[in-house]
């Protein structure tokens, strides 16, 4: 069963899901291929085989076709399993929409990070390098209008850093704050 915090995490994505991409542009410096649209699609990466596969959330960026899957696991903490499963929901989801795809991995523990980043060797001469956003790479945003701008990126910072020195924890408290204040109230509840 999933943490609050888990699907808190999830939530941040599935309001607006051009948050996937920001992250491996800004945070991870990744060159994305030109999109004109970023939307969910299904996280059911199930095959015929017995075993079912589901990631987190997967967003799809989109110039009249796919052109990057994006598979979206928020990991709280080491998971032995994680590192044979996510190598298929990547492969699956490839398969499915015919187009490159990678996995993101967000997470608001240092030690998780680390752990998550490691490859994962599929084989010889295949393996899965997972990429990762922890705390250390979430921008710490403490202008109001920035967090206005983009309310969920501000709620990760305090997630990441909201647990550091107290006037910048404050800081970045007061600018989620107001960021989120801005969204409607079905919005603003699920942040």
């Amino acid at each position: 069963m999933p943490s609050q915090l888990h699907e808190m995490l999830l939530v941040l994505f599935r309001n607006r899901p051009a948050l996937a991409p920001e992250l491996l542009r800004e945070v991870l410096g990744l060159e994305l291929p030109a999109y004109s649209e970023v939307r969910l699609e299904c996280a059911e990466l199930t095959d015929v085989v017995p075993a079912e596969y589901r990631a987190d959330l997967v967003v799809l960026l989109v110039d009249g076709k796919p052109v990057l899957g994006i598979v979206v696991e928020v990991q709280l903490r080491p998971a032995r399993r994680k590192r044979f499963s996510w190598p298929v929901y990547v492969v699956g989801l490839r398969a499915r929409l015919e187009c490159p795809c990678c996995l993101l991995v967000v997470t608001a523990s240092k030690k998780t990070a680390r752990w998550a980043r490691q490859r994962i060797v599929v084989g010889p001469g295949h393996h899965l390098d997972p990429l990762v956003v922890g705390p250390q790479g979430v921008p710490i945003i403490t202008d109001v209008v920035r967090a206005r701008q983009d309310p969920e990126l501000a709620v990760l910072s305090v997630m990441a850093h909201g647990r550091g020195d107290v006037e910048t924890a404050a800081k970045i408290a007061y600018a989620a704050a107001t960021g989120v204040s801005d969204l409607d109230d079905d919005t603003r509840v699920l942040t």
